[in-house]
């Protein structure tokens, strides 16, 4: 496999040589265990993203960091092994995959890759399909953090080109379902991560997401960080960039840190390189 992406009939022949994980998860959606049961990718365990992604709500935001010891511990419960390739897929256009594959490669697994369209994608090219719960041998993964770089609240205002990651109507404060305070960081441009897909889910090609962020003055080289609503669904931008050749930070914390503390300033409005839709 090369790049942080595989295709379905790719890891359709890899099966049995890689280590797979289901990370279906959505907000409001069906429950991921369930899903799970009824279908998944052949030898694909089942993995929580609150339990074993994230870290209990608290002052360092909805989803902060799973500490180091427990992520190994879930990781390795799920065959996850140091020198075994991994994939991970969700049905969530990729953002439960994004958080998966970016906590593994920041604790320093060095061979992660996310299916690219997801359960749909694999389903849609009609490849086998597995139901109950799969026997999985106990890995040997050991998670040492700092493999990708992340900024902290206190870092952000630094940053060169700070990317928020939601939806452009809560990134002009408009909208905020989640968190308290809507608005976005000041600075912050916005690329929201539907925009790294095409119509069927499917990452868009390395030259566009290049153009994409460009558009924001992300580019190859630039100091550049990403956040979202609770540092979930940026590591979908982390991913994109990562698939155009641009290494982003990831902000753990995001914005339901950032408004966690009220002396954080606030702004509103379009995007100062333009609002795209």
């Amino acid at each position: 496999m090369t790049g942080p992406l595989v295709g379905p009939e790719e890891l359709a022949a890899l099966l049995g040589r890689v280590t797979v994980l289901d990370v279906r998860y959505r907000t409001g959606g069906p429950a991921g265990p369930e899903e799970h049961a009824a279908g998944h990718v052949p030898g694909a365990p089942y993995v929580d993203l609150d339990t074993a992604l994230a870290a209990p709500p608290g002052p360092r935001g909805r989803h902060p960091l799973p500490p180091t010891a427990g992520f190994e511990t879930a990781m390795r419960a799920v065959g996850v092994s140091d020198g075994r390739p991994v994939v991970v897929y969700d049905d969530w256009s990729g953002h439960a995959a994004a958080r998966c594959w970016w906590l593994l490669r920041f604790h320093g697994h060095r061979d992660v890759r996310v299916l690219d369209g997801g359960w749909s994608a694999w389903t849609a090219a009609g490849l086998p399909v597995e139901t109950g719960a799969p026997v999985v041998e106990p890995g040997d993964f050991t998670a040492v953090p700092g493999g990708l770089p992340v900024v902290t609240a206190e870092e952000v205002p630094a940053v060169g080109v700070l990317v928020d990651a939601r939806a452009p109507e809560r990134y002009r404060g408009e909208t905020e379902p989640l968190d308290p305070v809507a608005g976005h960081v000041p600075g912050a441009v916005n690329v929201p991560t539907s925009r790294n897909l095409t119509a069927d889910g499917r990452f868009r090609g390395a030259e566009e997401l290049r153009a994409l962020y460009a558009e924001v003055g992300a580019v190859p080289g630039a100091d550049v960080a990403a956040y979202c609503g609770s540092g979930v669904t940026a590591a979908l931008d982390v991913l994109a960039m990562e698939v155009a050749g641009i290494q982003a930070a990831l902000y753990p914390g995001s914005w339901s840190e950032w408004v966690a503390d009220p002396a954080r300033p606030v702004a509103t409005g379009a995007s100062p390189a333009g609002d795209p839709r």
